[in-house]
């Protein structure tokens, strides 16, 4: 009896995936940063997938790495490939699980906005599962298990994405510190108070106010907007503030804005969908619910 001869192996899907995210990114360390794996791991399935080629894809030096011509050429396909199996997953999950949405958002909107309306929410849609991730940068909607993002962004507002409401920017301080505020240039006499991801913030308003620029921009930087903001509250200090995250604690008189005048930025809080997503039921409520919650 004659038997079939084995058929090749292809490469591992993690040694493609290690070269698409390191070639991508320009670094073996991002690359496993984003993969949530060592470095060492990457090198090591890069190697692999070279000695299967038997080709170079990557030059290493002391900066780091650089790809070869061969990996450029071949880079775009890859991240294709994966960007569409990444979206094939998606869809089996959204069908998978309909009633179920996983919403990743910068940490000041899930806990200043997002949290608040959760309630309300749940009354209007009590069968839809909502959860939330806080992170810093917005993750890649064809590539990680999220169904919508809630970020700040000054790009266009493309397919999949509805603008949630503009970025808009001023001091607010607690009652008893806007006593002491007649002008801007009275803030030189207190403690301005930043959040590290916003570091412009209080620059860009003074620059726009008379007088401003003379105001020494130096004070607390907190890594958290939720710390300024509980700092500010209390009375320690004055903070920049985005309106869509502060308007509840205005509204309520525990921050109060000392000067009239705003500053707008390029910016917008936007919602972006997957695609899988937005064709499902449940995007309908869910848009519904984000427009009317301003």
């Amino acid at each position: 009896m004659s038997l079939s001869p084995r058929r090749p192996k292809g490469p591992h899907l993690n040694a493609l995936r290690a070269f698409e995210a390191a070639a991508r990114l320009g670094s073996f360390a991002a690359a496993a940063d984003e993969l949530s794996v060592t470095a060492g791991a990457i090198t090591q399935h890069v190697k692999t997938l070279e000695a299967w080629a038997g080709t170079q894809l990557f030059v290493r030096n002391a900066r780091g790495v650089e790809m070869t011509a061969l990996a450029e050429e071949l880079l775009p396909g890859f991240s294709q490939a994966f960007d569409q199996l990444g979206m094939a997953v998606q869809e089996l999950r959204s069908k998978a699980l309909p009633r179920k949405v996983k919403v990743a958002a910068l940490p000041s909107i899930a806990q200043l906005w997002l949290a608040p309306r959760l309630g309300k929410l749940r009354r209007i849609a009590p069968d839809l599962s909502v959860s939330v991730v806080a992170l810093e940068t917005p993750p890649n909607l064809a590539r990680e298990p999220f169904d919508m993002t809630l970020f700040f962004t000054s790009e266009l507002i493309g397919a999949n994405e509805i603008r949630i409401a503009e970025d808009v920017i001023f001091p607010v301080c607690a009652p008893s510190v806007a006593d002491r505020l007649n002008s801007v240039s009275d803030l030189s006499k207190e403690t301005l108070l930043h959040d590290g991801s916003w570091a412009n913030d209080w620059g860009n308003w003074l620059n726009s106010q008379p007088g401003g620029a003379n105001v020494p921009q130096t004070g607390t930087v907190h890594s958290l907007y939720s710390v300024a903001l509980e700092e500010a509250r209390h009375g320690g200090g004055v903070l920049m503030a985005h309106e869509i995250l502060v308007q509840n604690l205005l509204d309520s008189g525990d921050l109060v804005r000392p000067f009239s005048a705003s500053l707008k930025l390029p910016s917008a809080m936007v919602a972006k969908f997957t695609p899988s997503f937005s064709r499902s039921p449940a995007f309908n409520e869910l848009r519904s619910f984000l427009l009317a919650a301003n």
